[in-house]
Protein backbone atom coordinates (compact mmCIF):
# COMPACT_ATOMS: atom_id res chain seq x y z
CA UNK A 1 0.00 0.00 0.00
CA UNK A 2 1.63 2.75 -1.17
CA UNK A 3 0.31 5.68 0.80
CA UNK A 4 1.72 3.99 3.85
CA UNK A 5 5.13 5.24 2.63
CA UNK A 6 3.35 8.61 1.06
CA UNK A 7 1.79 10.15 3.70
CA UNK A 8 3.35 13.28 5.33
CA UNK A 9 1.99 15.93 7.40
CA UNK A 10 0.20 18.56 5.31
CA UNK A 11 -0.32 22.06 7.22
CA UNK A 12 -0.67 24.01 4.61
CA UNK A 13 -3.37 24.33 2.03
CA UNK A 14 -4.91 26.14 -1.12
CA UNK A 15 -8.12 27.72 -1.44
CA UNK A 16 -9.79 24.94 -3.63
CA UNK A 17 -12.51 22.98 -1.47
CA UNK A 18 -12.66 19.61 -0.57
CA UNK A 19 -15.46 17.60 -2.66
CA UNK A 20 -18.48 16.32 -0.53
CA UNK A 21 -17.43 12.67 -2.14
CA UNK A 22 -14.23 13.04 -0.96
CA UNK A 23 -14.74 13.57 2.29
CA UNK A 24 -17.30 10.86 2.60
CA UNK A 25 -14.87 8.53 1.13
CA UNK A 26 -12.11 9.37 3.73
CA UNK A 27 -15.08 9.22 6.42
CA UNK A 28 -15.99 5.82 5.27
CA UNK A 29 -12.03 4.79 5.74
CA UNK A 30 -12.08 5.68 9.54
CA UNK A 31 -15.46 3.51 9.68
CA UNK A 32 -13.24 0.67 8.45
CA UNK A 33 -11.18 0.44 11.32
CA UNK A 34 -10.80 -2.45 13.73
CA UNK A 35 -12.46 -1.34 16.74
CA UNK A 36 -12.15 -3.16 20.40
CA UNK A 37 -15.01 -5.62 20.79
CA UNK A 38 -16.23 -4.39 17.41
CA UNK A 39 -17.46 -1.20 19.77
CA UNK A 40 -17.31 1.33 17.16
CA UNK A 41 -17.24 4.11 19.60
CA UNK A 42 -16.16 7.10 16.83
CA UNK A 43 -18.39 10.32 15.70
CA UNK A 44 -16.99 12.85 13.55
CA UNK A 45 -17.74 16.19 13.26
CA UNK A 46 -16.95 17.94 9.77
CA UNK A 47 -16.34 21.41 10.38
CA UNK A 48 -16.07 23.71 6.83
CA UNK A 49 -17.58 26.64 8.82
CA UNK A 50 -14.33 29.34 8.51
CA UNK A 51 -15.23 30.80 12.26
CA UNK A 52 -15.50 27.44 13.96
CA UNK A 53 -12.11 26.25 12.42
CA UNK A 54 -10.28 29.41 13.26
CA UNK A 55 -11.84 28.46 16.94
CA UNK A 56 -10.78 25.36 16.64
CA UNK A 57 -7.16 26.27 15.61
CA UNK A 58 -6.47 28.04 18.67
CA UNK A 59 -7.43 24.92 20.93
CA UNK A 60 -3.39 24.32 21.21
CA UNK A 61 -0.59 25.74 19.95
CA UNK A 62 -0.10 22.93 17.41
CA UNK A 63 -3.69 23.03 15.61
CA UNK A 64 -2.77 26.51 14.62
CA UNK A 65 -2.12 25.16 11.50
CA UNK A 66 -5.93 24.38 10.99
CA UNK A 67 -6.97 27.84 10.52
CA UNK A 68 -6.01 27.42 6.78
CA UNK A 69 -7.62 24.29 5.98
CA UNK A 70 -11.24 23.86 4.50
CA UNK A 71 -12.61 20.95 6.15
CA UNK A 72 -11.64 20.21 9.90
CA UNK A 73 -12.80 16.47 10.92
CA UNK A 74 -13.21 16.34 14.71
CA UNK A 75 -12.90 13.03 16.04
CA UNK A 76 -14.34 12.07 19.04
CA UNK A 77 -15.73 8.96 21.20
CA UNK A 78 -18.37 7.67 22.96
CA UNK A 79 -18.35 6.65 26.83
CA UNK A 80 -21.52 4.97 26.69
CA UNK A 81 -20.06 2.13 24.82
CA UNK A 82 -19.06 -1.52 26.65
CA UNK A 83 -15.45 -0.47 26.94
CA UNK A 84 -14.42 3.02 26.96
CA UNK A 85 -10.77 2.58 28.42
CA UNK A 86 -9.79 1.03 25.12
CA UNK A 87 -11.86 4.13 23.03
CA UNK A 88 -9.06 6.49 22.08
CA UNK A 89 -6.71 3.27 20.68
CA UNK A 90 -9.78 2.77 18.34
CA UNK A 91 -9.63 6.42 17.30
CA UNK A 92 -6.44 5.83 16.62
CA UNK A 93 -6.68 3.44 14.14
CA UNK A 94 -9.68 5.40 12.49
CA UNK A 95 -7.33 8.45 12.16
CA UNK A 96 -4.81 6.47 10.10
CA UNK A 97 -7.05 5.48 8.15
CA UNK A 98 -8.74 8.56 7.30
CA UNK A 99 -4.73 10.04 6.94
CA UNK A 100 -3.90 6.88 4.21
CA UNK A 101 -7.33 7.86 1.95
CA UNK A 102 -6.90 11.37 2.44
CA UNK A 103 -2.90 10.58 0.56
CA UNK A 104 -4.65 8.09 -1.75
CA UNK A 105 -7.31 10.53 -3.45
CA UNK A 106 -4.39 12.97 -3.73
CA UNK A 107 -5.09 15.54 -0.87
CA UNK A 108 -3.08 16.41 2.17
CA UNK A 109 -3.77 16.18 6.33
CA UNK A 110 -2.26 16.35 9.64
CA UNK A 111 -3.67 14.52 12.30
CA UNK A 112 -3.80 17.37 14.86
CA UNK A 113 -3.86 15.46 18.96
CA UNK A 114 -6.80 16.80 21.27
CA UNK A 115 -7.00 13.88 23.41
CA UNK A 116 -5.53 12.96 26.41
CA UNK A 117 -5.25 16.91 27.34
CA UNK A 118 -8.69 17.50 29.13
CA UNK A 119 -8.27 21.52 28.40
CA UNK A 120 -8.25 20.48 24.97
CA UNK A 121 -10.90 18.28 25.32
CA UNK A 122 -13.49 20.53 26.88
CA UNK A 123 -12.30 23.29 24.77
CA UNK A 124 -13.42 21.08 21.58
CA UNK A 125 -16.42 19.47 23.24
CA UNK A 126 -17.42 23.09 23.56
CA UNK A 127 -17.05 24.97 20.77
CA UNK A 128 -18.92 21.47 19.06
CA UNK A 129 -21.30 21.25 21.48
CA UNK A 130 -21.15 17.90 21.78
CA UNK A 131 -23.09 15.79 24.31
CA UNK A 132 -21.84 15.11 27.49
CA UNK A 133 -20.82 11.26 26.87
CA UNK A 134 -19.01 12.12 23.62
CA UNK A 135 -15.24 13.18 24.22
CA UNK A 136 -13.25 14.91 21.57
CA UNK A 137 -9.97 12.95 20.69
CA UNK A 138 -8.51 14.58 17.67
CA UNK A 139 -8.66 17.50 14.66
CA UNK A 140 -7.70 16.34 11.25
CA UNK A 141 -7.02 19.19 9.04
CA UNK A 142 -7.37 18.34 5.65
CA UNK A 143 -7.49 19.80 1.64
CA UNK A 144 -5.52 20.57 -1.13
CA UNK A 145 -1.56 20.68 -0.65
CA UNK A 146 -0.20 24.07 -0.62
CA UNK A 147 3.41 22.72 0.17
CA UNK A 148 5.48 19.03 -0.85
CA UNK A 149 7.51 16.97 1.33
CA UNK A 150 8.92 13.48 1.27
CA UNK A 151 8.18 11.53 4.06
CA UNK A 152 11.30 10.16 5.98
CA UNK A 153 12.83 6.83 6.21
CA UNK A 154 11.60 5.44 9.38
CA UNK A 155 13.23 1.80 8.92
CA UNK A 156 15.55 1.31 12.39
CA UNK A 157 17.07 -2.15 12.46
CA UNK A 158 18.03 -1.21 16.25
CA UNK A 159 13.97 -1.23 17.13
CA UNK A 160 13.49 -5.05 16.02
CA UNK A 161 14.71 -7.53 18.63
CA UNK A 162 13.94 -11.44 17.86
CA UNK A 163 12.46 -13.37 20.76
CA UNK A 164 13.03 -16.43 19.55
Amino acid sequence: MKEIYHRVSIRKYTDEPVKEEDILQILKAAMQAPSTANQQPWEFYVVTNKEMIKALSECSRPAACAAGAPVVIVTAYRTDVRLPEWAQIDLSIAMENMWLQTDALGLGGVWLGIAPSQPRMEAVQKIIGMPEHVKAFGLFALGHPAEEKEQQDRWNEERVHWVK
